[in-house]
């Protein structure tokens, strides 16, 4: 692979996690203006859905003198189902930042380097190197300091915590799945089929808890942004991205998003952050390099 094929991955992974980083900045401004959980999740995944239909029919349209794989409905029905978790990450997420600091609710969701591990070790049944558990373990220590548990007078809602590592956990079964369902179509088909999946789950939820009458202004407003920094643009970037960089420089390249919603937050929000906040996320994002480089040298 040439490196300019490999550069170019790296901008559109970095710019696949820049735009994802900016999200959650955006949900709590619409907190902020009165809108619910299920009006946020809602509307970013109906106009979610819709753009990533129109990607699909003007990928038809460019290669109808191409034979392109199409979805079986074994694909469509193990993506949709892969997919759920999509969504619960989404509501989990967005929960958490409901009464959490948004700085603190990406470290949350960061936990997913120790998650990942966990459940690569029960799948294949073989205990991690040595590598990944030391990286996890700095990744532990990055957590307590990035969420400033050792300041005795700051207090974090249980709830937003609970529902940050809720959002983790449903986030590491999604990139798990992502990887091996269905790999051989189009990621546009892919994506379309991972949402409506997710769309289930935050419709069910919406329908479930939103008790008065529905915002349609939240479609507007801030349905086509989160759309486009939740389920469009990110996904896309990074499908296109990854193939060139590989998983291990594509892994470390996508920790920028958690500089960058930390700072979106502390930009837009005015949220605090200490010294030993970034200290933390410094050790989560030095965990997220050292557990993708190869340190075993060729002789």
């Amino acid at each position: 692979m040439s490196q300019n094929n490999v550069l170019k991955g790296v901008f559109l992974v970095a710019l696949g996690a820049t735009t994802f980083g900016m999200l959650a900045t955006f949900v709590k401004m619409a907190y902020g203006e009165g809108y619910t959980t299920a009006e946020v999740t809602t509307s970013q995944f109906v106009l979610g859905i819709l753009g990533i239909l129109l990607i699909n029919a003007f990928q038809k349209i460019k290669n109808k003198d191409k034979a392109v794989k199409k979805a079986t409905s074994k694909n469509i029905f193990q993506l949709m189902l892969a997919g759920t978790s999509l969504g619960m990450t989404s509501l989990f997420y967005y929960l958490a930042v409901k009464y959490i600091p948004v700085s603190i609710g990406i470290v949350l969701l960061m936990q997913t380097v120790w998650m990942g591990v966990l459940l690569e070790m029960i799948l294949e049944k073989k205990l991690p190197s040595k590598q990944k558990v030391f990286a996890v373990f700095i990744v532990l220590i990055g957590t307590v300091l990035a969420t400033n548990l050792i300041n005795a007078d700051f207090k974090l809602d249980w709830r937003g915590i609970a529902w940050g590592l809720c959002a983790a956990s449903s986030f590491t079964t999604t990139m798990f799945t992502a990887n091996r369902v269905a790999t051989e179509i189009s990621s546009a088909q892919r994506s379309l089929y991972m949402l409506l999946g997710g769309a289930v789950i935050v419709f069910s939820f919406a329908l479930a808890t939103q008790t008065e009458t529905f915002n349609l202004e939240i479609f507007l407003k801030w349905g086509i942004v989160l759309s486009l920094f939740g389920t469009i643009i990110p996904p896309m970037l990074m499908n296109a991205g990854f193939p060139l960089t590989g998983i291990g420089l594509g892994s470390i390249v996508s920790a920028l998003e958690l500089p960058v919603s930390v700072t979106m937050a502390y930009v837009l929000l005015n949220e605090k952050v200490i010294f030993l906040q970034w200290v933390g996320i410094v050790l989560i994002i030095l965990a997220i390099i050292i557990m993708n480089i190869n340190f075993k040298t060729k002789k």
